[in-house]
């Protein structure tokens, strides 16, 4: 057969280029009006499409081709967003970067109580996710591909990462680094995406691990601080925030700190997440967390006799900061006791900011030199007193605050999928990137 450079057909413009490698065996096409199917034998030559729907181009991205010129069919894509907290279940569905429908299902602690493990819950948070599809009577068949929260999976490079079987079979053997409603997110697509036929991925999971070998140092032989944050969030503003910088993120040096019920700061240099707390370990005390705790205190309670090991690690990461002080994690009741002269909730409130800011300005040192920008995040954002305050205690550092109220990780997850299914953002690979870290 010829080497042929470039071939017209109709609907699709096919280029072939074979100046990378003369020995790649030419390509076999096949095109209906129906559903156009390409295949490629041999592995040697780059082919790129210009394809006219998102459904073909996604099939051609699971086997390895790459769709250029796609953003404007993007922009219409029918993406399925799963988001699971500790106490909900998120869902979304985006037409193109555009919210169509949103919604949060709850699930009280008697629901949940009633389950051994975490990862029990899939089938009660799998049918969450049907439940919204179906009340709003939404054709599922209509999803084009699905995005979820990652979780705190394996030590991952940032990035979006397709939903392989490994992954699922990971998450169902336990490796995974912390136990988190997060890792449903994963196999609630994976399931899905089997049944409708359509890829699935995840978005920086919370085991995103950029860090520099000095930031892993913890003080003691044998114990590593470990990067898990909320590096979806973190990362997602980060970015916004670079635009407002009118500067390439991977240029910026920004202080990030994710305020909701857990508490990531994290340093951002050069595109990466370079060092942050570990939300469930350190940091700042959070509506849930402990945070960083004297060292002597934790070992008396570990050796008092009154608990086992899961029953202190749930006390620490769900029963502690303001729920340990004042039985509740909710900032609004906090500030209305703290208005009605309640001078514990006051001192205790008082504390949080603080600590907080303190955080904060240890990450500004992180960054090794100025950051550009500090950014503020997540569920306590969306408090102008708890803003103000904490602004005042940032304001001797004399740099650019921007603060982005609430959360913005399910248009995130839409967004980043658009990013790489039109070329703008690389695709990474699990099952390459933890054979690589074994």
């Amino acid at each position: 057969m010829r080497d042929t450079t470039s071939m017209r057909l109709r609907g699709p413009r096919l280029e072939h280029r074979t100046n990378e490698r003369r020995d790649s065996i030419p390509i076999l096409i096949r095109y209906s009006h129906v559903f156009p199917a390409l295949f490629c034998l041999g592995g040697g030559a780059r082919i790129r499409l210009l394809l006219s729907g998102p459904p073909f181009e996604l099939w051609c991205r699971a086997r390895g081709l790459t769709c250029l010129g796609s953003g404007d069919r993007l922009k219409d894509m029918l993406i399925l967003a799963i988001n699971p907290g500790g106490g909900s279940t998120k869902v979304a569905i985006f037409d193109g970067p555009k919210t169509a429908l949103s919604e949060t299902v709850e699930h009280p602690p008697n629901q949940l109580v009633r389950f051994g493990h975490v990862l029990d819950q899939y089938e009660m948070r799998k049918s969450a996710v049907l439940s919204v599809l179906d009340q709003h009577k939404f054709d599922r068949t209509r999803l084009q591909a699905i995005a979820t929260r990652g979780g705190p999976l394996r030590p991952l490079p940032g990035g979006v990462y397709r939903i392989t079987p490994r992954v699922a079979a990971d998450i169902r053997h336990g490796e995974y680094q912390t136990l988190h409603a997060s890792l449903l997110g994963p196999l609630i697509g994976f399931e899905l995406s089997r049944e409708l036929g359509i890829p699935a991925y995840f978005v920086d999971p919370e085991s995103t691990d950029e860090f520099r070998d000095i930031a892993r140092v913890s003080g003691f032989k044998g114990i590593h601080r470990v990067a898990i944050s909320h590096a979806l969030s973190c990362r997602t503003v980060a970015q916004a925030a670079a635009k407002k910088l009118k500067k390439p993120y991977q240029k910026c040096r920004l202080v990030i700190a994710h305020l909701g019920t857990g508490i990531t700061v994290a340093a951002h240099v050069g595109g990466k997440q370079v060092d942050a707390n570990n939300a469930n370990d350190d940091g700042p005390f959070s509506p849930q967390r402990a945070g960083s705790l004297p060292l002597s205190g934790i070992v008396r309670a570990c050796y008092s006799g009154k608990y086992t090991e899961a029953a202190i690690l749930s006390l620490f990461n769900n029963k502690g900061g303001l729920v340990s002080y004042l039985a509740t994690d909710d900032i609004r009741r906090v500030e209305k006791a703290v208005a009605g002269g309640n001078k514990s909730a006051e001192l205790v409130y008082r504390a949080l900011v603080y600590q907080v800011a303190k955080e904060i300005g240890a990450y500004v040192v992180a960054c090794e030199g100025t950051p550009d920008a500090i950014v503020l995040t997540g569920g306590l954002t969306l408090s102008e007193r708890f803003v103000t305050d904490l602004k005042k205690w940032l304001a001797p550092l004399k740099l650019k605050l921007f603060v982005f109220p609430g959360e913005e990780e399910m248009s995130a997850l839409a967004s980043r999928l658009i990013a790489v299914l039109s070329g703008k953002e690389k695709e990474l690979s699990y099952d390459k990137e933890t054979a690589l870290r074994g």
